[in-house]
């Protein structure tokens, strides 16, 4: 275990290792269309992703009242789940959880999702036991509020210093630094890369395939 710089390894989901940001951006859209929004562009509609579906859903369709919420959570998981039978993971990211667990790393996730919603994903891509944990935003506090990853390191009785955080937004990497943990951020998924400086990661992955490099070197 000393060999290693960090004992967790702690994944978002959607965007990282799930390729779902075209689905869960277009989903959004037809859902505050559905209730009678302005619907989002694509870079408003896919900033609010990790974060708690409510939450995102507010602060992608700000003139659509309170009242309508719960029906505008229910378009949106109609319009994701008609397409989520076509969104895979990510090339290379099977194989690289893979090599993570043979090294020793435990491997959780800490995702906006719902636990039902993470729960369906995990089925879906086959990845069931390949987590040592995970926390979804309506368990805990959704990101950046550090407590999803507070949680896993209490769980797991790892201090700060060995927890590192992967994600594909600005949320993610909030998170890790709320949490004071270490981040890395990954270029191929809901936020534009270019906005990470301010978050410090360790570093920025351009594909699954860096990813895995870099951890191999620095992980």
């Amino acid at each position: 275990m000393s060999a290693r710089r960090f004992d967790l390894i702690a994944f978002d989901w959607d965007g990282t290792l799930f390729d779902s940001t075209a689905a869960i951006t277009r989903s959004i859209q037809l859902a505050v269309a559905d209730v009678g929004g302005t619907v989002p562009t694509d870079a408003q509609a896919s900033y609010v992703i990790g974060m708690a579906l409510l939450p995102a859903l507010a602060h992608a369709a700000p003139d659509v009242p309170a009242a309508k919420y719960t029906d505008l959570a229910n378009r949106y998981r109609y319009h994701y789940l008609k397409q989520q039978e076509q969104i895979t993971l990510f090339q290379g990211v099977l194989p690289m959880l893979q090599s993570l667990r043979e090294r020793g790393h435990w491997l959780a996730v800490a995702t906006g999702k719902s636990r039902r919603g993470l729960n369906e994903a995990l089925q879906h891509a086959d990845l069931r036991g390949m987590f040592d944990s995970s926390r979804t935003a309506d368990e805990t506090a959704g990101k950046p509020h550090p407590l999803m990853l507070q949680e896993l390191m209490a769980e797991l009785d790892v201090a700060p210093e060995r927890l590192l955080m992967i994600g594909d937004t600005t949320h993610d990497l909030l998170m890790a630094q709320n949490a004071g943990c270490a981040s890395v951020g990954v270029a191929y998924g809901a936020h534009d890369a270019a906005g990470f400086a301010v978050c410090a990661p360790l570093h920025v992955a351009r594909d699954v395939a860096d990813l895995q490099e870099w951890l191999h070197a620095n992980g």
